[in-house]
């Protein structure tokens, strides 16, 4: 059994409904207005947390570094830095925002992509932090994040088993204890074929810390499907509306969808339950309505049952159908209608 999560308060884990964190990503498309709106439409919802992303375009990538000349991207064409210029969320932006969450009953935090990011959310005193996939392997925002002493969450998008071991043991030689992973396949967006959520529960065994799902299929399929195998965090990009456009917005939930997956996450949760065959209460009236025996014509006493006098029927009030087959050749030792239970006392000795 892995230990239990706490984010500020927050009890996350097996015993907890799933912890929803809404990702404003770069969604706010340059408006705090925007922004500040997505923080209300989140906590409507139901998410019990808004996750932003700290970096610039100079502290994440240089001009002139990259031109993403690739047709299935949503970004073809663009080059690297002017689509991180367009994405990133002003860091003075930051603290009306998380001032909102809170005043909303959300928790809040980010995935910092630098140093200098962590220093700048320690200012804010955010509760918690958020590793992403494309920085898994940066040693030293991750050794960064570690000693702020802060829980964090990390995922692991375009990581292999042997780099992500790799990773995960750094972490805990530098004494990292409260952590998240989240299993991410990072495309955008990604197919339910690519997700492998089998994958959570022996992330979960073979790290021995809790697991969630960082999502960015469509809908709300797999991400409830996670909870089924252990996912204890769910993440989803969400936005005000598609049609509104956003570096994220295709593959980006709208308000009514993320309060759609807060709902049937938790439904789902309280759905597993536990290894049980014994009947409820309500259960074991309802066994009446299960079949039994009963007369399929009129007999006389004295009767051989043969085939075609009784049959299997509902309600469960006559014998039970495993008497079926020994109950022909028996003498009846009373009338009996059609339509009637039999019972042993109708039958001879």
């Amino acid at each position: 059994m892995t230990h239990v999560f706490n984010i500020a308060g927050r009890r996350i884990g097996p015993d907890s409904p799933p912890f929803i964190i809404a990702e404003m990503s770069g969604n706010h498309n340059q408006s705090l207005d925007r922004a500040l709106a997505l923080v209300d439409a989140a906590a409507d919802a139901g998410a019990h947390a808004v996750k932003l992303q700290t970096y610039t375009a100079d502290t994440i990538t240089m001009p002139g570094a990259h031109l993403i000349e690739d047709g299935n991207s949503l970004w073809n064409g663009m080059e690297l830095h002017a689509l991180y210029k367009m994405a990133y969320t002003p860091w003075e932006w930051h603290a009306p925002l998380f001032e909102r969450a809170k005043q909303r009953g959300m928790l809040a935090f980010s995935s910092p992509f630098d140093e200098t990011a962590v220093d700048f959310l320690e200012s804010l005193d955010v509760p918690a932090y958020k590793i992403a996939s494309f920085e898994n392997e940066h040693y030293p925002l991750m050794r960064k994040v570690v000693e702020t002493g802060k829980p964090f969450i990390m995922s692991t998008g375009v990581i292999g088993q042997e780099e992500l071991d790799a990773s995960v043991a750094y972490l805990r030689s530098l004494g990292a204890k409260d952590f998240v992973l989240l299993k991410c396949t990072s495309t955008y967006p990604a197919s339910p074929e690519t997700t492998n959520l089998r994958t959570i529960p022996d992330m979960a065994a073979r790290y021995g810390c809790q697991v969630g799902l960082s999502d960015h299929t469509m809908g709300i399929g797999a991400a409830v499907a996670s909870v089924a195998l252990g996912a204890t965090v769910i993440e989803k990009h969400f936005t005000l509306r598609r049609a509104d456009g956003g570096v994220d917005s295709a593959f980006s939930l709208e308000p009514e969808e993320i309060a759609a997956l807060v709902q049937e996450s938790e439904r789902a949760w309280r759905a597993l339950g536990s290894v049980n065959y014994v009947l409820s209460d309500k259960e074991k009236k309802q066994t009446v309505f299960k079949r039994s025996i009963y007369a399929n014509r009129d007999l006389e006493a004295g009767h051989t049952i043969v085939a075609g006098d009784i049959r299997v029927v509902r309600p469960a009030k006559g014998l039970h159908p495993r008497e079926f087959d020994r109950t022909h050749g028996r003498l009846l030792a009373r009338d009996i209608k059609k339509g009637s239970p039999l019972t042993e006392s109708d039958l001879q000795p």
